[in-house]
């Protein structure tokens, strides 16, 4: 009967303290998050603080190669 008290004092006590402990941060490696292009979306990158789709840049810059090279404009 002792000793069932003196286990279960120690286990009191032993509980009692961890509660009293502080949680340890868990620390997130900086590759551990990724960015994608500024809250934009799938698909999307931002531009002068615009979020345009990437197709239309694909599409813009082969208008310009083309105004470039004396083509249709």
């Amino acid at each position: 009967m002792i000793r069932l008290i003196a286990v279960a004092g120690f286990a009191l006590l032993v509980a009692t303290s961890t509660q009293a402990m502080t949680p340890v941060p868990i620390p997130q490696p900086d590759g551990m998050i990724t960015q994608v292009a500024l809250a934009c979306g799938v698909g999307r990158t931002r531009i002068n603080g615009v979020c345009v789709a990437r197709t239309t840049v694909r599409q813009t810059r082969r208008v310009v190669r083309r105004c470039a090279t004396g083509m249709t404009c």
